[in-house]
């Protein structure tokens, strides 16, 4: 990360190397004691008998990077050409589960920069570029004080990888070594368990186990947890760590509201230590609920609230058009949003140029003649404008069939991306600008995906209006999280940079804009927002940064885990042709 001063100059260009310089001259080589890690071309990288040993000392846990789209190139250094087998590969490059089950694919296309990229030409390079050099696939909390140990030994940089769902290229680097906690995959449902002030059901979760994992184990004991509408990813990892919007939001709060403990490896020490909301490590604690993942500690497992099983009512909703009465359609949605915050439903809607869905909007412990009555509106104004629209609502006996019949899959977003919270205050009390401001995005060629949840604390648990973490406050004030959008181009990074600067420098000031009128901050959800957000401390989190910043300096005081735009990234850059980390 670069200094505050110039990120929204060179972030770009500097964090991504040159695409321009097929042989470039290298940089200086640093020393093993520079402010800057080895890489791979350098004197200090660690032998291949240097790896072989660490190998040996942790089991062959360790996976050297092989990029999977590899046969996709004539001149790949690490497999053979093969037409069919890259056929296979693109076709099936948009699913999660293409990328997660490797230890070093990347998700968000943007920050593999073409190392390695199946929709190239053959001819076209493929290199470890921005993937991790290795990965240790973590078994134990022995296996990550081994890699932390060597990395310190030899000076290399660390990223912790779970799954890979990331829009901000916190789980990748040059050169890195991947911390891989993806098969740390053990659940246990506690039926009574007792923390603190809360006495209920709970699950412990494994660091790697997947959000429809846990919800299928909670499932089978009649229990729900709050967890993402991505259910491939990673529950315990930046998902919880970066706050976590869910369909029971509303109902039951945000995912990093239902922990009650971490057990953690802390990076300094190499210790295995629980944070807990009391004890030695509280302040740590804190700061893992929601304070953004992979940078004060490497999380082994967590502990979560579990809830009872209860019905749930849903809807989905879509309409096509264009003109006067298409838009009196969705003014006539967001109209509605109040009253579905205010009954705690949770709707999850997109509008593009021409279409309008939500799928779905989510009521639990409500019935259909409830929903119904709250999407009533909606649907008059459509038959009123003579919108042709498609509407199914029902009744399920749990949440989790509902959450299965109701929620389509999701692939891989293939957009670039920035985000905001947008206060209640201003949907309720600005409506017009705030539509208004969605029709420009539109009329520019955006894309806009959005949540609505009522993040705020109420005393359904007689304890969870008590919760004290480091969810940015902006959540509990909101009355969704936006998310605008503009097309990846797998081919032309020059395309992505110019759609990224309009994202940055258009869509979100005038979302910005809109805030300014209620006094309220501009806020972002820190996992679904733009990477080069030139003001990310306050943006990403609000008032806690500088007590985040005193959490980080005191478990990790020599900044070993670095993550883009994580608490303490302003004191690394990332520069040069060959994507080298440095200290500023």
């Amino acid at each position: 990360m670069l200094l505050l001063l110039f990120l929204p100059i060179l972030a770009l260009t500097s964090s991504i190397p040159d695409l321009s310089l097929p042989n470039p001259i290298p940089n200086p080589i640093p020393k093993s004691n520079s402010s800057c890690y080895c890489l791979p071309q350098d004197p200090c990288w660690p032998s291949p008998q240097q790896w072989t040993q660490f190998n040996h000392t942790i089991a062959g846990a360790l996976v050297a990077t092989t990029p999977i789209a590899s046969p996709c190139h004539s001149h790949s250094p690490f497999t053979p050409y093969d037409a069919a087998q890259c056929a296979t590969i693109r076709n099936t490059w948009p699913l999660p589960s293409t990328h997660y089950t490797t230890s070093s694919s990347i998700m968000a296309p943007f920050f593999a920069n073409q190392s390695c990229d199946p929709f190239l030409p053959a001819s076209s390079r493929c290199i470890l570029g921005t993937y991790v050099a290795y990965a240790v696939r973590v078994s134990s909390p022995s296996t990550i004080q081994a890699t932390l140990a060597f990395a310190r030994t030899h000076n290399i940089r660390l990223v912790i990888r779970n799954t890979g769902h990331d829009y901000l290229g916190k789980s990748t680097g040059a050169g890195a070594l991947a911390i891989w906690t993806h098969h740390l995959s053990n659940i246990t449902v506690h039926p009574t368990y007792h923390s603190g002030e809360y006495t209920g059901p709970a699950l412990t979760v494994g660091a790697g186990v997947q959000v429809y994992a846990a919800a299928e184990a909670a499932h089978a004991h009649g229990l729900v947890v709050v967890g993402a509408n991505a259910v491939s990813a990673g529950l315990a990892g930046g998902y919880s760590q970066g706050g976590g919007h869910s369909q029971l939001t509303s109902t039951f709060g945000l995912a990093a509201d239902q922990v009650l403990h971490w057990e953690v490896v802390l990076p300094e020490t190499g210790q295995l230590v629980t944070a807990a909301p009391t004890g030695p490590h509280a302040d740590l604690y804190w700061a893992l609920c929601g304070g953004g993942g992979g940078v004060y500690a490497i999380v082994v497992s967590m502990t979560v609230k579990a809830h009872l099983e209860l019905p749930t009512a849903s809807a989905n909703l879509s309409f096509v058009g264009g003109g006067v009465g298409f838009r009196r359609g969705v003014d006539a949605f967001v109209s509605a949003l109040p009253r579905l915050l205010d009954a705690r439903a949770v709707v999850v809607w997109l509008l593009v140029d021409g279409l309008f869905s939500i799928t779905p909007v989510t009521l639990p412990g409500g019935d259909k003649e409830v929903l119904g009555r709250l999407m009533g509106g909606v649907i008059e104004t459509l038959k009123r404008e003579n919108i042709s629209y498609s509407y199914y609502i029902n009744d399920f006996p749990t949440y989790h069939e509902s959450c299965n019949t109701m929620s389509p899959p999701l692939n891989i977003t293939e957009y670039n991306i920035g985000g905001r919270l947008i206060p209640r205050s201003v949907v309720e009390f600005n409506t017009s600008a705030f539509t208004d401001t969605l029709w420009d995005i539109l009329h520019q060629g955006g894309v806009i995906s959005g949540i609505t949840v009522n993040a705020t604390l109420h005393d359904n648990n007689r304890s969870s209006n008590r919760v004290q973490n480091a969810v940015l406050p902006a959540w509990r004030t909101a009355a969704a999280n936006i998310v605008v959008a503009l097309p990846f181009n797998y081919t032309s990074q020059p395309t992505n940079l110019a759609h990224q600067s309009v994202i940055t420098h258009t869509f979100l000031p005038a979302l910005d804009r809109l805030s300014t009128t209620t006094s309220a901050a501009a806020a972002a959800y820190l996992n679904e927002a733009d990477f080069r957000e030139s003001h990310w401390q306050s943006v990403f989190y609000g008032s806690n940064y500088p007590r985040l910043l005193a959490v980080k300096d005191k478990y990790d005081p020599r900044g070993v885990l670095y993550a883009e735009t994580g608490v303490g990234s302003e004191r690394w850059v990332v520069g040069g042709w060959d994507g080298r980390l440095c200290r500023v």
